[in-house]
């Protein structure tokens, strides 16, 4: 058996999380404090009381929700008395969540991997004004089908695939009248939804370029070290170790789409058969038994599962 470890991604976030972690787990609220300190912001006030309208903004929920991910992180190696990495194969995490994957494998320490989040989250909001852009979700098609969907839709303006999710599950980003197009098309080819998503900007597209260009001066300006486990990359589907190729795919990985789904099928075909989403919800552990039922996934992120992941630990 083969065990990897997943970081979710926006989306996740709600008011009250990480505060149980932090009442349970000296290393938890070091992280919390580690991160507000970097980011010079009470961030982990706002996690666990809110106001929900401030937390769901971009700048505040990647950050956040990275805290939660490495807050668990440093709960499980206090309670275990061992480093996350001695136990598994791979890590992988959903947008966002690739920065947490990082920062778990002391690739990126945690106040450098926070004031990247702040800052990706305000170059993803500046790219494109709000209004503008917009995102689907669309339900029922393989990807084969949206992508075809996409194209028919871009014409004057951009459509394309922003996140792989699982089969069945394709989300499109692009251009608001180009969206809105796509969802008609993806109707009429029998698609069993087709929704609008209440995002702030067109995230996993070509209109992020300008958000991909201040990552990519921020990113030369920090210092990224190789990880203690190969990190599968959201862009390339594989993994990774190379400091350097890890910098350039996360340039990338503003304007290419979430490659999860073939993601989690590389780790299975690397061995992989447990997948532990560590940090806050368990929509990736959802993914995984649409992605391949024969894996078993198990959500991580407050101090109940912490005791049953180490419990399990112990049984194995």
């Amino acid at each position: 058996m083969a065990r990897a470890f997943v970081f979710p991604g926006q989306g996740s976030q709600e008011v009250g999380m990480g505060r149980e972690l932090a009442e349970s787990f000296p290393a938890a609220r070091y992280i919390f404090q580690e991160v507000d300190d970097a980011l010079g912001q009470d961030l982990s006030r706002l996690m666990f009381e809110g106001p929900e309208d401030e937390l769901v903004l971009t700048e505040n929920a990647q950050p956040a929700l990275m805290a939660v991910s490495l807050a668990t992180v440093r709960a499980v190696e206090e309670q275990g008395g061992f480093a996350l990495s001695s136990q598994g194969a791979f890590v992988a995490g959903h947008s966002l969540g690739e920065y947490s994957a990082l920062a778990a494998m002391d690739a990126l320490s945690a106040g450098d991997a926070a004031k990247l989040l702040r800052l990706r989250g305000q170059a993803m909001q500046r790219a494109v004004p709000v209004g503008q852009g917009a995102m689907s979700a669309i339900l029922g098609l393989d990807l084969e089908t949206v992508q075809a969907v996409a194209d028919e839709a871009s014409r004057g303006g951009v459509c394309s695939i922003a996140n792989d999710n699982a089969p069945g599950q394709v989300v499109i980003s692009g251009h608001a009248e180009a969206v809105e197009r796509a969802i008609e098309i993806a109707k009429q080819k029998g698609a069993k939804r087709a929704v609008m998503l209440n995002v702030s900007a067109p995230f996993h597209c070509a209109l992020m370029q300008p958000a991909a260009e201040e990552m990519e001066r921020a990113l030369a300006e920090v210092e990224i070290h190789a990880p203690n486990l190969p990190v599968v990359s959201n862009v390339t589907a594989y993994a990774l170790e190379s400091p350097d190729e890890i910098r350039n795919r996360l340039c990338e990985q503003i304007v290419q789409p979430v490659r999860w789904r073939e993601s989690v099928a590389y780790m299975r075909d690397k061995g992989v058969d447990r997948l532990y989403e560590i940090g806050h919800g368990k929509v990736l552990s959802g993914l995984a038994k649409r992605i391949d039922r024969k894996i078993t996934a198990m959500p991580v992120g407050a101090p109940g599962g912490v005791q049953a992941f180490l419990n399990e630990l112990e049984d194995a």
